[in-house]
């Protein structure tokens, strides 16, 4: 409920004078960028909390008896650690909390000012400052300071780092290239986003994040193929998610023919308002490697090791499939959909290839790489 509306005097525009007026735009674009932020954050975070269960699944399965107790705990969980405790790294904490969720003690957050953040101590959020640590105790980092800090930062925890934790930045000023650098690491995730200056009034002013992800409205205007609401992700974010998926296969040391039965499970599990169209296409190692390496790939071998920075730079085997694929970006955008619980509309629209959303420079200054050939 905004308890601002209707009354003139006290909105944010009332002091403004007509020449400024123009600007408001910008408002809501902010708005907007960070709401989107939350909910891919808040996906990825459900995906990957989905697969660690499926393979903890498929260990027991193959290790104990049957009718043996289930062993999981919350060791076994998702552990996210969120470095920066500003206004976005608080918003990404509440939605974590409700909307995944994420379990209080399974969640960290290093700050310069953990005093602050009494609140979310009082949930059993431990909150202290200490970068290193977190990095070495998570298995995902969510990055959440200014760009200023960033060098610092990551000088703190490139060694601290396992080869499987995935670095998820939401510094919007630091392209890939010179993250990868700072960090001498490559399980690096990084959404971009591209504005454009149409239906921006939808993310609105006053709600908080976590409600704002609960409206579907809002909910359908991230989704990583619609460009409702003058935010557009850049869908080499998306292929990302499926590299970084098979780098955690590949780190269980699970043969290929494995990790793609583990895909499958993953992506391509039915909902029920699928039913009636094409069931999509299973995953194949052609999609993943090129034709080389699938020539010369052994059946009991797992995945190689993808750099996910180069993932999302270049051109891949499966950005030439999931391009091509209409039915797997129906299905993608109702895996999505149905992760927050609301259907797609038929009015969701795909993004086609070779849009703003997937190369050149946008408007509000984020930089999107030209296509280049992809070899494993």
């Amino acid at each position: 409920m905004d308890i601002l509306k209707g009354l003139e005097s006290l909105q944010f525009a009332y002091g403004l004078p007509e020449e400024e007026r123009f600007w408001l735009y910008l408002q809501s674009r902010s708005r907007g960028l960070m709401i989107e932020a939350c909910a891919h954050a808040v996906f990825f975070c459900k995906l990957f909390h989905n697969l660690r269960e499926i393979l903890h699944e498929n260990q027991r399965s193959h290790s104990l008896p049957a009718g043996s107790p289930d062993l999981a705990s919350d060791s076994e969980k998702l552990k996210v650690g969120i470095i920066g405790g500003g206004h976005l790294g608080k918003q990404l904490v509440y939605s974590l909390l409700q909307l995944v969720p994420v379990p209080a003690n399974n969640l960290r957050i290093s700050t310069r000012r953990p005093e602050a953040l009494e609140e979310f101590q009082k949930m059993g959020i431990l909150c202290f400052y200490n970068n290193s640590c977190l990095a070495n105790w998570a298995n995902v980092v969510f990055l959440c300071c200014l760009p200023s800090q960033l060098p610092r930062i990551c000088l703190e925890i490139q060694t601290r780092l396992e080869k499987t934790c995935i670095v998820y930045s939401l510094v919007a000023a630091i392209p890939l290239p010179r993250l990868k650098l700072l960090l001498n690491h490559t399980n690096i995730l990084r959404p971009q986003y591209h504005c454009v200056e149409d239906f921006d009034h939808i993310w609105g002013t006053n709600k908080e994040i976590r409600a704002a992800l609960q409206d579907p409205v809002i909910l359908q205007a991230t989704c990583p193929y619609s460009h409702t609401g003058g935010v557009i992700l850049n869908i080499k974010w998306l292929e990302g998610l499926f590299y970084a998926a098979l780098n955690i296969c590949t780190a269980n040391n699970m043969f290929y023919s494995k990790a793609l039965q583990v895909l499958n499970k993953l992506f391509l599990t039915e909902q029920d308002h699928e039913k009636d169209k094409t069931p999509c296409p299973k995953f194949q190692l052609k999609h993943f490697v090129n034709k080389m390496y699938v020539k010369n790939l052994l059946h009991k071998r797992p995945f190689p090791w993808f750099d996910l920075t180069a993932v999302q730079l270049k051109e891949t085997p499966f950005s030439q499939y999931l391009s091509a694929n209409t039915v797997l970006q129906d299905h993608l955008t109702c895996l999505y959909c149905d992760s927050f619980g609301i259907s797609p509309t038929k009015e969701q629209t795909v993004v086609p290839r070779g849009s703003p959303s997937q190369q050149g420079t946008s408007a509000s200054g984020f930089c999107f790489p030209s296509k280049i050939s992809f070899a494993v």
